[in-house]
């Protein structure tokens, strides 16, 4: 069956039966309700009569019973007092004078002794302060002595030591030369034999080495080259240098290449050959 079929009223609730009879009940009895009211209740409207009444209590009470008289008390017999003496007069004390000025001046005399401790400790404390200030400068000149005296000790003590070393030196040389002297017995000296060359060797050295110089050019004077030259134990010319200039540089450059043709120079006449030796050219020598 399809519910679109079916009533619109037969889907709602139903109502409760009865429904208008208690309704109809209620208003009934609130009717009667007010009429009762109504009529059981005067309405006056005048004054009502003022009413007055002594209240003794909110409840009834019992009275208490009267009290009885009190026995008498026997009075006590004050005793017998003696008169006190006369009380001597109090003698007038006049106010002692007000200490105010005696504490003014001890106060004072107290900041006195203060500020007089105060000054007596900054003075022993700048004397303090004084003492080890020349402590120190004294301990700073002792030893700036100390060590000046150290210096000059050890001076003193090196150039000894200088002293003993170089007269042991002279002495060891001078042993040694005379074990092997080559020198006159007039001669002075501490070495083995003479090292400079005698006087007629720079003449022997100069004839060996003139006839090699090769120099065409005139010049205007005598000029001077002086040149060094080194040997070997054998004689052989092993350097040179040019000492001193003559001015002229083709003339130096002859004396040079002069000496390189050389080559070899003669020994002294002792046998010996210096080391080194300056020697000296001129062109019209």
């Amino acid at each position: 069956m399809s519910t679109a079929a079916l009533p619109r009223d037969a889907l709602m609730p139903r109502q409760p039966a009865g429904m208008g009879a208690g309704l109809l009940l209620a208003l009934l009895a609130h009717g009667l309700l007010v009429a009762a009211l109504a009529f059981s209740v005067r309405w006056n409207t005048s004054n009502p009569a003022g009413v007055e009444a002594e209240l003794w209590a909110a409840v009834p009470q019992i009275a208490a019973p009267r009290a009885a008289a009190p026995e008498p008390v026997p009075v006590p017999v004050p005793p017998e007092v003696k008169p006190l003496p006369p009380t001597p007069p109090i003698p007038k004390v006049e106010p002692a004078p007000a200490p105010v000025p005696d504490a003014q001046i001890a106060i004072e005399k107290a900041k006195r002794d203060e500020a007089k401790r105060e000054q007596k400790l900054r003075e022993d404390e700048k004397r303090e302060a004084a003492l080890r200030e020349q402590a120190k400068r004294e301990q700073a000149l002792a030893k700036e002595e100390l060590d000046r005296k150290k210096k000059e000790d050890a001076a003193k003590l090196k150039k000894d030591d200088d002293k003993i070393a170089a007269a042991r030196t002279a002495n060891l040389n001078r042993i040694l030369g005379q074990a092997g002297a080559s020198g006159g017995a007039t001669s002075t000296g501490t070495a083995a034999q003479s090292a400079g060359p005698s006087a007629g060797y720079a003449g022997r050295i100069k004839a060996r080495i003139q006839p090699n110089i090769v120099f065409a050019d005139s010049v205007t004077g005598n000029p001077l080259a002086t040149v060094e030259v080194r040997l070997a134990p054998d004689g052989t010319i092993t350097a040179k240098r040019l000492v001193k200039s003559s001015g002229v540089k083709a003339w130096d450059d002859a004396v040079l290449r002069a000496i390189d043709k050389t080559e070899v120079l003669p020994r002294d006449t002792d046998g010996r050959v210096p080391s080194s030796f300056e020697i000296d050219f001129r062109p019209h020598d």
